[in-house]
């Protein structure tokens, strides 16, 4: 059983892959209009109203500009990765299908470990899953130019957790065998640290 990979750690892989699953279809952005968005919004309302309305209908618009002001920053709308990243919610499903699959085949042999190359490729999966939503949390898409923003809600956060619990499940250590591994391991982390030999 020495150097087997620990079924703990495909368990945390597997509950992982199904976060980042779930997480594509929760909110990733919050929208929110700009300086920028509602003076051009107040600009295009103003010449509407020069062009077809009357003088009342001019200085009620004239009278909300205020009101518009107050709104940059307030978010008004959320959406999704499914949404939002045509390409990349795709790929994220695929990853989390996959490292599903890594983690729970080997999970379904039963026993308290699994072999060594069961669930190998999680390592894989998690990082690759990682740097993607790392890159879509960074390098946000920017749907109308400046007119809105775009700030991060919960769906990209849970997908960064999941990604990582892929990435950290994979990286679990193995199991060391029964019987004086314990000590072993204790005494190698020792020498390390102390740069000593223990005695035997």
């Amino acid at each position: 059983m020495s150097g087997d990979r620990s079924r703990y750690g495909l368990t945390v892989s597997a509950l992982g892959a199904m976060l980042l699953a779930v997480s594509v279809f929760l909110p990733w952005y919050g929208l929110s209009f700009t300086a920028t968005g509602l003076a051009f919004v107040q600009q295009v309302a103003d010449h509407l109203a020069s062009q077809f309305g009357n003088a009342s209908l001019q200085s009620y618009i004239g009278a909300q500009h205020a009101g518009l002001s107050a709104l940059a920053g307030h978010e008004f709308a959320a959406v999704s990765a499914h949404q939002t990243l045509k390409n990349l919610n795709i790929v994220l499903l695929a990853l989390a299908f996959l490292a599903i699959l890594d983690a729970l085949i080997p999970l379904a042999s039963g026993g308290s470990s699994v072999p060594a190359g069961g669930g190998a490729a999680t390592v894989v999966l998690g990082a690759v899953a990682s740097v993607c939503v790392i890159y879509r949390m960074v390098r946000p898409p920017t749907p109308a130019g400046e007119l809105v923003a775009l700030s991060l809600r919960e769906g990209a956060w849970l997908a960064l957790l999941g990604s990582l619990a892929i990435l950290a499940g994979g990286l679990w250590p193995r199991m060391r065998g029964a019987g004086g591994s314990a000590q072993t391991t204790e005494e190698t982390i020792w020498s390390v640290l102390s740069g000593s030999t223990p005695q035997r």
